[in-house]
């Protein structure tokens, strides 16, 4: 039977993460995955032939616990004789400044941090202890929130930098092949320690409730290789995304005849797969990040009464003879503010958001049946609600989160911009907001026993906007 240590190498190997003379940070937690992969890289090293240090990172964010955190690996380094970088950072500071997660702060100032070893000192590679896991949560969490195969291709396994003196410096992933609770058996066969980050165990965050709650009852009930299927369901949609990409870079030009101008003509010739990734690859040139809905109304120009739609950020597009069009366009702030009435139970179609709003009654017996944070409690509504667009001063409070914030910072969070955000819709229960597109139920509207609830949905429509 194949060591771990050999697992991980073939791993390395198929997918070409370290070569002879590589100088390797290993980026260091004090978790039981990153000082898994110290060790097996310490293992591997001489076979490889690299050189490795220890690089960590200070969150600053569980007080004492981080400063024990920072002791352990700088111990953990002096053992084993390796140098240790080491970089800290007032994360809080930076997400509230930034108007950021908890989680996506650290992520940012500790990457930036890495990309910062890459460019200023000697090193061409930084490892992190990333997980099939990891890898599998991450899959998920993207199927949950929609998306096509860029976001299913989910971790990489390398991450090339720029402005390095390498050309190939990057920040590479060797355990993405290797299951969490391996690394964790590795671990106590050597008798070697790591820190348990309480945080982990924290059901707040989502990925946390997929990793203790949703992947442990998919396993149990549908497929005890879940796991493994979500990460080869990466692995394919990495392969397939490597194949689009050299394929849009090829016929873009083909259709993209000026900036701003797609060849709808030659567009509708090509298999639907292709038109939607040209649109996207078109847009993305502009600056553009649009959604699988916004390309299908730009694909929908060519066979509707139809003449243009609207995008993010003050853009639109238009069709002009065998020609798509995009133009940003001046915001029209009149046009920006809508106020609707919706009966409860009841619906209400919103031309500004092309949608149509549902409140939806249900029972004690079926209440089961809907994720509970999208569910308020029936006995705390007026018998009337109001869809509008947010509105300054507006604030709201999500599940699970410390305190209300403004409507405009929790946006600003999510990096919702231009004419989007100005249109982004709220439901109200008198002069209070009870509901917010892409947010969980606020805790104090929460159904809280299993008897009359309601729930709001949201459904997108496709409004002919050739009608006046």
């Amino acid at each position: 039977m194949q060591s771990l240590g050999q697992t991980v190498l073939a791993y390395i190997r198929k997918h070409e993460l370290l070569k002879a003379a590589d100088r390797v940070g290993v980026a260091v937690s004090g978790g039981a995955d990153s000082v898994a992969l110290l060790r097996l890289l310490l293992e591997l090293r001489k076979e490889i032939g690299i050189v490795l240090s220890v690089v960590h990172f200070n969150h600053k964010l569980r007080g004492a616990e981080s400063e024990k955190d920072e002791r352990f690996v700088a111990e953990l380094a002096q053992r084993h004789k390796l140098e240790l970088r080491h970089g800290s950072g007032d994360v809080a500071a930076h997400a509230a400044d930034k108007h950021l997660s908890l989680e996506t702060a650290a992520r940012e100032m500790r990457y930036r941090y890495f990309r910062q070893l890459l460019v200023e000192d000697p090193l061409n590679r930084i490892a992190t202890g990333h997980t099939l896991d990891d890898q599998a949560e991450t899959v998920l969490l993207k199927i949950v929130r929609g998306a096509g195969g860029r976001g299913l291709a989910g971790i990489y396994p390398r991450l090339l930098v720029q402005g390095s003196q390498f050309s190939d410096s990057s920040i590479i992933r060797p355990l993405l092949g290797t299951r969490r609770r391996e690394l964790e058996a590795y671990l106590l066969g050597l008798g070697q320690s790591w820190r348990e980050d309480k945080s982990n165990r924290d059901l707040r965050h989502m990925r946390n409730r997929v990793r203790h709650g949703i992947l442990p009852r998919l396993e149990r009930y549908l497929n005890p290789a879940v796991r493994e299927a979500l990460a080869e369901t990466a692995e394919l949609a990495r392969g397939e995304e490597e194949y689009w990409e050299k394929e849009v870079s090829r016929v873009l030009p083909l259709v993209w005849q000026a900036v701003g101008v797609l060849n709808l003509s030659a567009l509708e010739a090509w298999p639907l797969a292709l038109q939607r990734r040209v649109v996207r690859a078109a847009t993305e040139a502009l600056g553009l990040r649009l959604d699988f809905q916004h390309v299908e109304e730009i694909l929908a120009l060519r066979s509707t009464r139809a003449a243009s739609t609207a995008l993010p950020d003050g853009w639109a597009v238009s069709r002009r003879k065998g020609d798509l069009c995009f133009e940003s366009k001046p915001e029209t702030p009149e046009k920006s503010e809508y106020e609707y009435r919706l009966s409860l139970p009841g619906s209400v179609e919103v031309r500004e958001t092309q949608s149509r709003f549902e409140a939806v009654l249900v029972s004690g017996n079926t209440a089961e049946g809907y994720n509970p944070e999208d569910l308020i409690d029936r006995t705390l509504l007026a018998a009337e609600l109001k869809v509008r667009n947010w509105r300054p001063g507006d604030r709201f409070w999500p599940a699970h989160t410390k305190a209300a914030k403004k409507i405009k910072e929790l946006l600003q969070e999510r990096h919702v911009t231009g004419r989007e955000r100005k249109l982004w819709p709220v439901v109200l229960n008198g002069a209070d907001v009870v509901w917010v597109r892409g947010f969980p139920v606020a805790g104090q509207w929460r159904l809280q026993k299993n008897d009359s609830a309601v729930l709001i949905r949201e459904v997108r429509l496709h409004i002919d906007k050739a009608k006046p």
